[in-house]
């Protein structure tokens, strides 16, 4: 049968067992002390490692943020790996799997949760390290067009042409087809150009090529070329190339301005027309029967219509 142990022995029970977790306590305090000496060291040496990091990144990487997330995770790292060694050291190697495991876990809901932003942020540190773009370049994705202002860590602030601040997040950035228009520091033009069908090709390509080149801001001079793109209902089009600096002074639109209104001035200087639109009005002539004699033939058309049945005029003025 079950007894109930006296007050005595339950006293002496709890003595040794306490007595046992002293004696292991004892046992493993230079264990203990041993592991705070590693944690400390690593401590230690994740404040410098980050430091020295932080400082490498912020000179190769144009966003601070991201040179700073990136710093202070290799610096949780660092101390990670401290922790770790420290309860290995004391024994605890169920402790370090029991961690891990744990933290994986964590990790997956964090990601699932927020997906959206662990997306943007990754996409972030990636162009922080691609750099495909920098503050001040000028770049196009879909519908955005302007000059970067600053990268953060979950978008990029565009000041575009139009004076609005757009806030595009990074993963669009990341995914799509991005032009950046300053890498290169050049760009070329295109202005479209028409004359009339009688006029001669080599001759127009001639005058506007001179008359480009003459600008200062042209740059590359031998590549400046006028093509014949093709044949307009009443025209030649063709299609001016020159290249100049970019971004530079003068801007775009200055640039292109100044070569339009060159263009005009080199045809009209060279007698070179620029065709008008033309429209043909068709009054239904036929058989070389010209416009006086349609006209004629309605007026005696509306005239006999106006004959009563037994034959009389109808006079106008009744």
């Amino acid at each position: 049968m079950f007894s109930i142990p006296s007050i005595s022995d339950a006293e002496k029970l709890i003595e040794e067992k306490l007595g046992g977790w002293f004696d292991v306590v004892i046992s493993h305090i230079p264990n203990f002390i041993v592991a705070v000496i590693i944690v400390i060291l690593f401590s230690m040496l994740a404040r410098f490692a980050g430091n020295l990091m932080k400082n490498l990144l912020r000179r190769s990487l144009d966003s601070k943020q991201i040179a700073d997330l990136m710093a202070s995770i290799f610096k949780v790292l660092i101390l990670s790996v401290g922790v770790f060694i420290a309860l290995d050291f004391m024994g605890l190697k169920g402790t370090v799997t029991s961690l891990l495991a744990g933290a994986g876990i964590v990790g997956l809901a964090i990601g699932f949760a927020f997906q959206d932003m662990t997306e943007n942020l990754i996409a972030g540190i990636a162009m922080g390290i691609r750099k495909p773009f920098k503050p001040g370049d000028v770049i196009k994705t879909d519908d955005v067009f302007g000059s970067v202002h600053s990268i953060n860590l979950r978008n990029t602030l565009i000041e575009s042409f139009y004076g609005q601040q757009i806030l595009v997040p990074n993963k669009i950035l990341f995914r799509n087809v991005l032009r950046n228009y300053s890498t290169l520091g050049i760009r070329r033009i295109e202005v479209p150009v028409r004359i009339s069908l009688t006029e001669d090709i080599e001759k127009a390509a001639n005058v506007i090529v001179d008359k480009i080149n003459q600008f200062e801001f042209v740059i590359r001079q031998d590549e400046t070329a006028v093509y014949a793109e093709s044949f307009g209902d009443s025209s030649i089009n063709l299609l001016l190339w020159f290249w100049i600096k970019y971004p530079g002074e003068p801007d775009f639109m200055t640039v292109r301005h100044k070569g339009v209104v060159a263009v005009q001035q080199a045809l009209n200087e060279a007698d070179i027309r620029i065709p008008f639109p033309i429209r043909s009005l068709d009054f239904g002539v036929k058989d070389g029967e010209n416009l006086d004699a349609i006209i004629s033939n309605k007026v005696n058309t509306q005239s006999s219509k106006q004959e009563g049945a037994d034959g009389s005029t109808i006079n106008k003025e009744d």
